[in-house]
């Protein structure tokens, strides 16, 4: 049995009465839902295992009834948490298709690249997103179909006879994830049934074994590390409680009312929570809060050890091998007789279940304990390739490993730590953003000569963007320009936050420009000045 929809099934075969879902967005979208939505349980707080899985095999029926499609088709999905990605999700895979998820929070013009990279079949947009995509689409000349959610057409799809689970190969396409790459273009990451399933497996083995009815709290998008550990939930028969956003004093008090509850939270999430944490409060409903996509700083670990005890997990992953590289584990975050372990908690763990991490040069060769190199990892986590993109993959994978790009070191123990987690990318907020993409849109003005973007540090964020600028000698362009071409082609999270006018941009003796320099020049200066 290789199709992932066939565990989510099996679970609603066991246990049909166990609540699958439960709807904290159903305020926000009750007025765009058709009325008729309410059949399939839209509208509704809870929503059993036995409606979930039925509505997901009608909804694949709609969707292998469209004029074209066949198997292994690319479905985007871009919408903001709701229970309809769920839906789509694996109705997708029970159709034999592949999902494309894509963050909602991207500039339309991102969304459009997305769409035609893959050669996308469909694409289902939220109602809020879909006139801007429309208009990019255009453009471009795409012929994909595009569907609103909540619309009448989406609606239809659902009044499709349902079908039985479509017959896949453990290699075949489940998801690709779309992670944007040095080179400034998104590469999209090819994960199939058997990825998905050893990263699901690979979950229970070292964070936690899911039991019918613990709770997985969704506040991050679904399009990524949130929605990806949705599975090994769904699989164990927890429950999917879904929120349109993330709300510290919400969180906070469903640990209070619920039990057993999982959350993941990006670094700078796990700050905000504790800034609206109570003191010497036990928080009894909080089961794991698995926190990654970003270093966090040991005196944040430090305090959130002691606002929610050893419940946490850090994890550390790519895309290329999602959630799935290192963990450290909840009693790393436990003191022991001497107390908790600062230079473990520096770390990132230790390698997951079944997975292989090496330190190498850039030949290769394996690097003693202690030695800085490049991560190199190994395991059924790891993508097939990146979509139409052999180039990349070969760079990436050699030999079935995979070079992460990721400088680090493991100790006598075999535990991670990261040195630069790539050697230019800024992480902000838990999400990844590439310097190169900002600089070829700052680029486009034609007053601007050079420019190199960086990250400095910022103490909510974890980084924030500042783009250094070499204007033209005839011109110089205004911060109000910048900032409009900037809102024009790339989400409005990866546009710099303030604009340095420099005479030239300091450089090696290749002429390559020196970020560290730059890097070096920002941490002198009063922070956020």
């Amino acid at each position: 049995m290789s199709n992932l929809a066939q565990y989510l099934f099996q679970r609603a075969l066991a246990n049909p009465d166990a609540i699958a879902i439960i709807d904290s967005t159903q305020q926000k979208h009750a007025q765009s839902r058709p009325p008729r939505m309410a059949t399939y349980g839209y509208g509704a707080s809870e929503l059993s295992f036995r409606d979930f899985s039925a509505r997901i095999k009608q909804l694949a029926g709609g969707l292998a009834s469209l004029e074209g499609i066949a198997k292994g088709d690319r479905v985007v999905i871009c919408m903001e948490n709701c229970p309809e990605f769920l839906d789509l999700l694996f109705a997708c895979w029970t159709a034999g298709l592949c999902a494309v998820p894509v963050n909602a929070k991207l500039h339309a013009k991102e969304v459009v690249h997305i769409v035609n990279d893959c050669s996308a079949r469909i694409a289902f947009i939220s109602k809020s997103l879909a006139p801007d995509v429309a208009a990019e689409l255009a453009l471009t000349g795409s012929q994909v179909d595009l569907l609103t959610t909540h619309s009448e057409s989406f609606a239809d799809l659902y009044q499709a006879s349902p079908i039985a689970c479509a017959s896949v190969e453990p290699t075949d396409l489940a998801w690709i994830f779309y992670t944007s790459g040095t080179t400034g273009r998104p590469k999209g990451a090819m994960l199939t049934h058997r990825n998905l399933l050893f990263m699901s497996l690979t979950y229970s083995a070292d964070i936690e074994h899911v039991n019918v009815g613990d709770m997985k709290l969704h506040a991050a998008p679904l399009s990524h590390g949130s929605g990806l550990y949705s599975l090994p939930h769904l699989f164990g028969g927890g429950t999917q409680m879904i929120l349109d956003g993330f709300d510290p004093e919400q969180i906070l008090e469903t640990f209070e009312t619920q039990k057993n509850v999982t959350l993941f939270a990006a670094p700078t999430m796990v700050t905000r929570l504790l800034s609206h944490a109570q003191p010497d409060h036990a928080y009894p409903g909080l089961r794991t809060l698995y926190y990654g996509g970003g270093p966090m700083y040991v005196s944040d670990t430090l305090r959130a050890i002691a606002c929610f005890g050893p419940r946490l997990y850090q994890l550390y992953g790519q895309g290329e091998s999602p959630m799935t590289i290192t963990g450290l584990s909840k009693a790393d975050h436990r003191a022991d007789e001497q107390g908790l372990d600062h230079d473990r908690l520096q770390s990132c763990g230790a390698p997951r279940s079944g997975v292989e991490v090496r330190i190498v040069n850039e030949n290769g060769q394996v690097l003693p304990a202690g030695e800085l190199g490049e991560v190199i990892t190994r395991s059924d986590a790891v993508m097939s390739g990146y979509w139409n993109n052999p180039t990349a993959t070969t760079n990436a994978l050699r030999d079935g490993w995979l070079w992460t790009g990721d400088i680090g070191f493991l100790d006598a123990r075999g535990y991670l730590s990261l040195r630069d987690r790539s050697k230019d990318m800024i992480i902000s907020g838990g999400s990844n953003i590439y310097p190169r993409e900002i600089e070829e849109v700052l680029l486009l003005h034609p007053s601007v000569l050079e420019c190199s973007v960086v990250g400095r540090s910022h103490p909510d964020w974890g980084e924030e963007v500042i783009a250094f600028i070499v204007p033209r000698s005839d011109k110089k362009p205004t911060q109000e320009e910048l900032d409009e071409i900037c809102l024009a082609h790339i989400a409005r999270f990866k546009r710099p936050k303030e604009f340095k006018f420099v005479d030239m941009l300091p450089k090696n003796n290749y002429g390559k420009v020196l970020k560290t320099s730059l890097r070096d020049m920002l941490e002198k200066e009063t922070p956020h000045a």
